[in-house]
């Protein structure tokens, strides 16, 4: 009767730990996809590898959680209290930052919860969701896609106009700044085509009346 109940106990362990493989596994690659989804969609400066690796590595820490909580009450409790010990100081810039954070515990609480094809699902959902609202620019107002910043001599007049409509499909002038010997202008402009902006700067600063120019670009925010 002991051996036999050895034997039913060994079995038990054994379907337990494929399931957490299984579910580890599954885990990491749902939170990869949301990392690469993240990574593919991303627009600004503040762009980390680290935080794209951490969303994958949430998504399995969570499922590891809910596995070794299962529906201890006493488990849970002792938990919490390790974690209080650990004090977590990163400070998200971004609040779509938060999103892909909080998604990526949700898919290790379906996970640790075995619930793989929940998880799976509302995985693909919220990847293409996000697809979705980059592709159109879901929420942009202006119609503009960067700052063109110049610094010209002050009887310059209008040299930079033939170069800005040869780059820009549209452009509004934001702001000008006249001192006494330059004058520094601000642009609201649309280029024609971003991977131009190098060559764009360059045909302004090969101007002998411009004194400095700068392009910031909103979409991948490259400055030249």
């Amino acid at each position: 009767m002991e051996q036999f109940e050895q034997l039913i106990t060994a079995n038990s362990a054994g379907i337990y730990l494929q399931s957490l493989l299984l579910s580890l596994m599954v885990a990491f690659l749902l939170g990869q996809l949301l990392a690469w989804t993240y990574s593919m969609t991303h627009t600004g400066l503040s762009y980390s590898s680290s935080f794209a690796q951490s969303i994958s590595l949430i998504s399995v820490s969570a499922t590891m959680v809910m596995f070794v909580v299962g529906n201890s009450l006493v488990t849970a409790f002792g938990l919490l209290g390790a974690l209080a010990i650990v004090r977590f100081r990163n400070n998200l810039k971004d609040t779509r930052d938060t999103v892909f954070v909080f998604f990526s515990l949700i898919i290790g609480m379906a996970i640790g919860n075995e619930r793989l094809p929940a998880g799976g699902m509302a995985t693909l959902f919220f990847c293409a969701c996000v697809a979705y609202l980059n592709f159109t620019s879901f929420g942009a107002k202006s119609l503009f896609d960067g700052h063109l910043r110049c610094r010209l001599d002050s009887d310059a007049g209008n040299t930079l106009v033939p170069i800005i409509n040869n780059f820009c499909l549209s452009y509004r002038e934001v702001s000008a700044s006249h001192g006494d010997h330059s004058t520094e202008l601000l642009y609201e402009v649309l280029l024609k085509n971003k991977s131009d902006s190098a060559a764009f700067i360059q045909a302004l600063r090969d101007e002998s009346v411009v004194q400095d120019a700068g392009l910031v670009v909103r979409d991948g925010l490259q400055e030249s």
